[in-house]
């Protein structure tokens, strides 16, 4: 009885360590990985890709692992790089994730690639192995001493992409020309409107200054309290007008040498002098020891200012026409009884 609940037992244990051992194959089964060469027939310096795909379950992403190499993949193949994991899910929550390198070799021969694992716990999963040929430059040996020039650099076929910056920038420039010209064309159809104001005879002098007297009036400067700008506008005009009016520039002139000037220009006029200095002396208290002037004396100011003017006004002698001389004439002939 007791044998054969012992046999029973033994029975039960078999059954759970084969099924335990039967559930790891199966997660060793569920992990595949698959290596393929793009191009497995290189000559010595150029380059393939070589692909390793690792299939598995999404929940044991985080729990396998893939050692990849870094600089030798072996002993006359090397790795130039690695490029970033492509990772594409498939059926029944499985995802493959697929790793590219890109290898070379510098010696010609015949490479058995070594296979990649992927580690899960204990488990240790391999994959498949591929051969990777690397060839030789044909080399006449009958000939050693012939051998070819480099050759001609290839051109880059024709695209029109590239050219973007080149047309945008031409494009551009013909747009500024454009503008500029237009521009220019408007410029040149103006001459028209510049001699009639070229044309456009001058004021006289005293004219002139007359107009521009009659604007500072209007403006009423003094009244605003600007008794600085009221004179400095008067002072101002009567500059321009002397200089205008004697061909002298007195622009730059302190008060005492215009006087000067006046007296000797007007030696015969005193009461020209007085007018100008009555003016030019107030103005220069204003504008310089900040005196205010009564109402009264800035009206005095702008009369004298268009007195002066029409005081030293040059009088323009017009000269008669052939038929108004020959009637003058005729007029000053004495009459005969």
């Amino acid at each position: 009885m007791n044998l054969k609940r012992y046999h029973y037992l033994f029975i039960c244990l078999l059954s759970i360590a084969f099924l335990f051992a039967r559930g790891t194959n199966t997660v060793a089964q569920q992990t595949l990985v698959n290596v393929s060469i793009e191009v497995p027939d290189i000559m010595i310096g150029e380059q393939t890709m070589l692909h390793v795909n690792v299939t598995m379950d999404k929940d044991k992403v985080n729990q396998i692992q893939i050692p990849m190499p870094v600089d030798m993949l072996m002993k006359g193949v090397e790795v130039l790089g690695i490029l970033k994991p492509d990772t594409t899910d498939i059926k029944n929550d499985r995802i493959t994730i697929r790793y590219d390198l890109v290898i070379t070799s510098f010696d010609s021969a015949l490479y058995l690639l070594p296979p990649f694992i992927a580690i899960y716990g204990q488990d240790t999963i391999f994959s498949n192995q591929e051969a990777l040929k690397v060839s030789s430059p044909d080399v006449d040996l009958d000939n050693p001493e012939e051998f070819f020039d480099i050759k001609d650099i290839w051109r880059p076929p024709f695209v029109i992409a590239d050219y973007y910056t080149l047309i945008y920038g031409v494009l551009f420039t013909l747009f500024i020309i454009c503008v500029v010209g237009y521009f220019i064309q408007r410029m040149r159809n103006r001459p028209e409107k510049a001699a009639i104001e070229k044309e456009a005879p001058k004021r006289p002098p005293h004219e002139q200054a007359i107009m521009e007297l009659k604007e500072v009036r209007e403006q009423k400067l003094w009244q605003q309290g600007r008794n600085k700008e009221y004179y400095t506008a008067i002072t101002d005009i009567l500059k321009r007008y002397i200089t205008a009016r004697y061909d002298t520039s007195v622009l730059e002139k302190t008060s005492a040498e215009i006087l000067e000037f006046l007296r000797y220009e007007e030696a015969d006029k005193k009461h020209v002098y007085d007018t100008l200095k009555q003016i030019v002396q107030l103005a220069d208290f204003v504008k310089f020891a900040k005196l205010r002037p009564l109402p009264d004396e800035n009206d005095i100011t702008m009369i004298n200012a268009n007195v002066f003017v029409e005081q030293t006004k040059r009088v323009e002698v017009v000269q008669p026409t052939p038929e108004e001389q020959k009637e003058n004439d005729k007029n000053d002939e004495p009459i005969k009884k």
